[in-house]
């Protein structure tokens, strides 16, 4: 039986970043994933010359030079900014909630006036501790904004009523009295030239990798493999649910072929009716300034999760927060077994956040920077 240094459970941004850096640093790794392909949810699918974001649309941005310059030893990257715009009852609204959606709203054309208009809304929630979301969310933009562009999004994304859900979630909603569309503050943002299967490829170049392979069906052999475990995958999972199970919130896609070449004019555009029962439309073309004569949408349905599903957001209430703090503990006392990435540590990350994570985690284990 082949021996590695490290088996990778895995081979999505945590996986891929470990095995580079292990690899460099003259380890051999196996990376093993239950999918049959590479990239786990960052994977795209070339469809009418469109690289399709298939397990829903992923933005590069960070702040972290190191990180960028990192990803950019791999591939160059696009000038996409993110702008995307809501739609409620037929019209549409900018975000990040800025200037141009106070205009929307209520007309209003200068900062004074908006911050005047925003202190109406607050009214009477302008001085309150928040209870749950909504609460929070009419403290911070007031009862237009909720209702028009927050309440009925979140309904649907997490499955609750907003008032059944903490305020954490929307503590820094981002609100501007500048006239700036980009959803993101970061200094770098941008889609990989040609989409990301190039970063994951280029990541795992030369390192052994196997697909359709499930960890748990296999465990006993695949553990006899290596010294050291690289786990990517769901905590509660490795642990056999000892605690009882997680909860997360699962996707379904609709794509769709259509035959013009331009449908909405923006690659996001979020639907925030309670009674549209998908949260956005996704026209990836947009993402690489397409000019095919075709057009590629996605529609994104959130809903719950089962184990025949892919566990997309943790849910990180009191209750959840609590269990997945046992298996934390649990896994401290695992040895030789390395815990990273969204699903290992049960916390929502932007992409950059993992690579950050999986670099520093490569340069204390392996005296790699």
């Amino acid at each position: 039986m082949e021996k590695y240094d490290y088996l990778i459970v895995g081979s999505g941004l945590f996986g891929s970043v470990f095995a580079y850096k292990a690899m460099q640093a003259g380890k051999s790794c196996l990376v093993i994933d239950k999918r049959k392909h590479i990239g786990g949810n960052l994977f795209c699918e070339e469809i009418e010359g469109i690289n399709v974001h298939t397990y829903g649309p992923h933005i590069f941005h960070t702040s972290d030079r190191e990180v960028w310059n990192f990803v950019n030893h791999f591939v160059h990257f696009n000038r996409y900014i993110n702008t995307p715009l809501a739609k409620y009852k037929g019209e549409l609204y900018n975000l990040p909630f800025n200037m141009n959606t106070f205009h929307q709203l209520w007309g209003v054309k200068t900062p004074e006036e908006a911050k005047k208009k925003l202190a109406e809304q607050r009214g009477i929630y302008a001085d309150i501790t928040p209870r749950n979301l909504e609460e929070q969310a009419l403290k911070l933009v007031g009862k237009d904004i909720y209702e028009f562009l927050i309440k009925g999004y979140t309904q649907k994304q997490w499955g609750y009523d907003p008032k059944d859900l903490p305020s954490f979630i929307i503590r820094r909603l981002p609100v501007r009295f500048t006239f700036d569309n980009n959803y993101f503050n970061d200094t770098f943002q941008g889609i990989p030239v040609g989409g990301y299967n190039s970063l994951i490829h280029r990541m795992l170049k030369g390192i052994t990798v196997l697909l359709n392979t499930d960890f748990f069906s296999e465990r006993k052999e695949l553990t006899k493999k290596a010294g050291t475990i690289v786990y990517t995958g769901m905590l509660d999972a490795y642990f056999d649910y000892c605690y009882g199970s997680l909860e997360y919130r699962s996707l379904r896609f609709e794509t769709e072929v259509l035959d013009t070449d331009n449908f909405q004019g923006n690659a996001v555009v979020n639907y925030t009716d309670a009674d549209v029962p998908f949260t956005r439309i996704i026209e990836h073309k947009h993402f690489e300034f397409g000019n095919q004569p075709k057009t590629v949408i996605t529609r994104e349905y959130p809903q719950a999760w089962d184990a025949n599903k892919e566990a997309y957001y943790p849910v990180n209430n009191e209750e959840n927060d609590a269990i997945a703090e046992k298996y934390r503990n649990l896994a401290l006392q695992e040895k030789n077994v390395i815990f990273g990435g969204r699903l290992a540590d049960y916390k929502y990350y932007d992409m950059d956040k993992v690579i950050r994570l999986a670099l520093d985690s490569a340069e204390q284990h392996l005296g790699q920077k």
